[in-house]
């Protein structure tokens, strides 16, 4: 899977590590996004991750995150922009 999150606007200093095959992605030591082969997990509160699971089929709980994150299929339901702004958002909560 190919998303590119350096360029996401409004993402700061990060590191990342592989591991198996999944991707993660660092702020402060704590992980904002993780990129699996067909997927993209990221942070966000537990009322926006319900509202997506809800309302889109290619929205899951996160397996790596749990309730505090989800899981996109990206060849699902959601624009590029639409995961962008997710992942912006992970990366804000993740960096404080």
């Amino acid at each position: 899977m190919v998303y590119d999150v350096s360029k996401v606007s409004g993402i700061g200093e990060f590191t990342k590590k592989t591991e198996k095959e999944r991707e993660l992605f660092f702020v402060n030591e704590k992980v904002f996004l993780v990129l699996n082969k067909n997927t993209v997990e990221v942070r966000c509160d537990e009322k926006l991750g319900k509202f997506l699971r809800e309302k889109y089929e290619s929205v899951m709980e996160s397996r790596y995150f749990g309730r505090g994150g989800i899981e996109i299929v990206m060849s699902g339901q959601l624009q590029e922009n639409e995961v962008d702004d997710l992942v912006r958002l992970s990366y804000n909560l993740s960096k404080d």
